[in-house]
């Protein structure tokens, strides 16, 4: 009787808990989706000059992968910061360095 008993009070628990978690909402979530839609949307018609500004294109490229990988696997604070790293970087781009 003692067993049935707690197992149903850890079966209640292990349910309850990840569903009581569900609707917390993320830190960084809203600022890593603007961050990132920014970056891309000036990555699209950022002119890199020179050999420089291709190397700082291509940093802020990867960054801006790095950026949604993290946000796929709700990383959002990282995502964040990859994010504002490439804006930096494209902005090197168009400066050609």
């Amino acid at each position: 009787m003692k067993m049935n008993l707690f197992l149903l009070i850890a079966f209640s628990v292990a349910i309850i808990m990840p569903i009581g978690c569900a609707g917390n909402p993320k830190p960084y979530r809203n600022q890593c989706a603007t961050e990132l839609d920014l970056a891309w949307q000036e990555l699209s018609i950022a002119e890199a000059e020179g050999f420089a500004g291709t190397v700082s294109y291509s940093k802020a490229l990867s960054l801006l992968t790095a950026a949604k990988t993290m946000q796929a696997v709700e990383n959002f604070d990282n995502c964040y910061e990859h994010a504002r790293d490439a804006r930096y970087y494209i902005n090197e781009s168009r400066q050609g360095r």
